[in-house]
């Protein structure tokens, strides 16, 4: 493996990222940068490479070629250590079936290391994210919008420097959405860098201050997120991915 650059200060910096799998490039030369205390949406069609993008910067897929710094860690060299310090909402799965909202929380704080006042947080989130009624209910018996409200949940649970949300607004109802703004607000607020991947462009818009249009794999715009508002802004993005 060729040298690494030297650590960037910037949470989550990207350079150069190719994702091949065989023939197939997911993603193609990526550049991204998201400062502390910003929030970036990943938009685009199924299959543009947002999800991939957040697997490697999640340290659950190693990259084929490019350099991927998050919260100062390599995530090419060390994902287990990038895994310690993002908080990662993966698009589908990522619950243990037989197990409670409350046993996850537990878990999470055991191999976070976090120190008491974790069940505080924990009654919190569980009481905003409308989920308190069910923290004893395993979730093999969740609906689809109550999984995702669980995974955004534990992802912002340990207050990472970096939360990275991959489709964190499929199928969840309005109070969810709610939720989670106000936690993307909250995360922001405290330096975390934010990174948001949605195929939802006007939920895209209200949670991120820029926008990163994502087709086959390769950046075909980026701009303040306000300029994708309203149905001027929905006509530019069709146009971007046609």
């Amino acid at each position: 493996m060729s040298a690494s650059p030297a650590p960037t200060t910037t949470p989550v910096d990207v350079r150069g990222l190719r994702v091949t799998f065989g023939l197939v490039h997911a993603v193609d030369n990526l550049d991204l940068r998201v400062p502390a205390g910003g929030s970036v949406a990943l938009v685009g069609r199924n299959g543009a490479g947002k999800s991939t993008t957040l697997r490697v910067l999640g340290g659950v897929l190693p990259p084929s070629s490019g350099t991927v710094w998050v919260g100062g860690v390599d995530a090419a060299r060390e994902p287990r250590r990038a895994r310690e310090v993002v908080g990662y909402c993966p698009d589908v799965g990522g619950l243990i079936p037989r197990a409670t909202p409350w046993e996850h929380l537990q878990l999470a704080a055991r191999l976070r290391g976090m120190g008491p006042g974790w069940e505080e947080r924990a009654t919190d989130l569980l009481t905003r994210f409308d989920l308190a009624g069910a923290a004893d209910r395993i979730t093999s018996g969740f609906s689809h919008g109550m999984g995702r409200r669980l995974s955004v949940l534990l992802a912002a649970f340990h207050e990472p420097a970096v939360l990275l949300l991959d489709e964190p607004f499929d199928g969840v109802d309005p109070l969810g959405v709610e939720a989670t703004l106000e936690e993307i607000r909250r995360a922001r607020m405290r330096g975390a860098a934010v990174l948001v991947s949605t195929h939802l462009l006007q939920l895209a818009v209200s949670a991120c201050d820029e926008a990163v249009v994502l087709r086959s794999g390769q950046v075909v715009a980026a701009s303040p997120s306000g300029e994708l508002a309203g149905e001027a802004g929905a006509a530019r993005y069709r146009e971007l991915l046609t």
